[in-house]
């Protein structure tokens, strides 16, 4: 069984009606609503009539629909910045910085290689730039506290996975909600960065594994758990939950992952699960 997903504002089910195997579950007024479909290919026809509109379509499994298990992303995913661009600005070095980032979250770089690069370039950075750019760079994204506080009421072990720095992880993982975190560590002096990042480097594949670890220590299948990211170094995690999702995404993540959110906040993520208005935890 499957249903067409659709969220946005001014979704409304009678453009899609056709398409339907049975009415319309409204999730959300306005907002967000299930169509169940008989067949896969209904997805492509629900896109291209809506290409022109804000609005993210998906094509869903009915069973095991509400997760278990979030694992998400930081950087872009759950926060509004890249961390170690906004290191870079305050080093004076961001359009350099920031032009690796997007290479290697394209998928153009090995992440391993760009983040060692990226770091080497801020030794000398003052310790108290760290603490500059959280407080006043950093910001969840619209709707992150309501997806972490909801699922965690419904039962869902949540965890934060960064190619970013611990630094960040564990200050964003309290302010979301988040039951753990994992991140880099950047090396220092005491006073300075050194330049250097500690090994070994979370990157693609301890995504991968950190998703791998919770599964098994849930002791739950890989088809209750939710991936969501925006760079290439989330893929490996995203292809293999039970839903990965695509998260305002680069073009080679969105292509590749099962779902996509390309217009909406993080409570999208709510309504791909089928949850509804009356269930979501506001936060």
């Amino acid at each position: 069984m499957f249903v067409l997903n659709v969220i946005g504002k001014g979704a409304e089910p009678v453009r899609f009606a056709d398409l339907a195997s049975g009415p319309a579950n409204i999730l959300s007024p306005g907002q967000a609503f299930d169509l169940p479909v008989s067949e896969s290919g209904v997805l492509a026809l629900a896109r291209g009539r809506a290409e022109n509109l804000p609005l993210d379509i998906n094509l869903l499994a009915t069973e095991k629909r509400r997760k278990k298990l979030l694992v998400a992303d930081m950087d872009s995913t759950i926060i509004n910045v890249e961390c170690l661009d906004e290191l870079a600005d305050m080093a004076g070095l961001k359009p350099q910085i920031a032009a690796i980032t997007e290479r290697a979250m394209r998928g153009e770089l090995e992440f391993e290689a760009a983040l060692k690069e990226r770091v080497g370039m801020l030794k000398g950075l003052k310790l108290e730039a760290l603490e500059r750019t959280y407080a006043e760079r950093v910001r969840l994204n619209p709707g992150a506290r309501s997806l972490l506080a909801t699922m965690r009421a419904h039962g869902a072990h949540t965890m934060l996975v960064s190619g970013g720095f611990g630094y960040f992880t564990r200050r964003v993982a309290e302010a979301a909600g988040f039951h753990a975190e994992r991140g880099n560590t950047l090396l220092d002096d005491g006073a300075a960065l050194t330049g250097e990042v500690g090994l070994p480097i979370l990157g693609r594949e301890a995504k991968l594994q950190a998703l791998n670890e919770a599964v098994a220590n849930l002791r739950i299948d890989f088809a209750d758990s939710l991936a969501v990211g925006d760079g290439a170094n989330d893929l490996a995690m995203i292809q293999k939950a039970g839903l990965g999702v695509a998260y305002h995404a680069k073009p080679v993540v969105a292509q590749a992952a099962g779902a996509a959110i390309n217009h909406d906040d993080l409570t999208a993520l709510l309504y791909l699960q089928g949850y509804t208005d009356d269930e979501i935890v506001r936060a």
